[in-house]
């Protein structure tokens, strides 16, 4: 069981994730950052690593005030205290996350763009 946040929620390594998905989809930034360690690493694909949670904030602050953003699982894997999301958008983007956790929080977070599904269907 990990401690979601500071309101004293247990979830489990995938229901936090579940929660990360709704925060980001909200576009709030400040209760993304809420779930990841104090001292966590988000690297994001081809982007410098962010450190730090208070990093992370401002990094999602950043990103949805040039941009809304919507993630739709297509596949949640959970591998003890390890997540990897499988997801799409609704613009036809599609990727994948992988999260470790540890002492109650994020403390790694990888986040991949593959492909925009009408750049894919334009190559073949």
């Amino acid at each position: 069981m990990i401690l979601a946040d500071e309101r004293n929620i247990l979830m489990e390594s995938r229901e936090l994730v579940e929660e990360w998905v709704r925060r980001f989809n909200r576009c709030d930034a400040v209760a993304v950052a809420e779930l990841y360690r104090e001292d966590a690493l988000h690297l994001p694909a081809r982007q410098h690593c962010v450190e730090g949670r208070s990093a992370i904030q401002k990094m999602f602050e950043r990103d949805f005030a040039v941009a809304g953003m919507t993630c739709i699982p297509a596949v949640i894997y959970e591998i003890g205290a390890s997540v990897v999301l499988e997801w799409r958008d609704p613009s036809g983007r599609r990727g994948c996350g992988a999260f470790a956790v540890r002492d109650s929080r994020i403390a790694f977070a990888y986040w991949h763009e593959t492909c925009v599904l009408s750049d894919a269907k334009s190559s073949t």
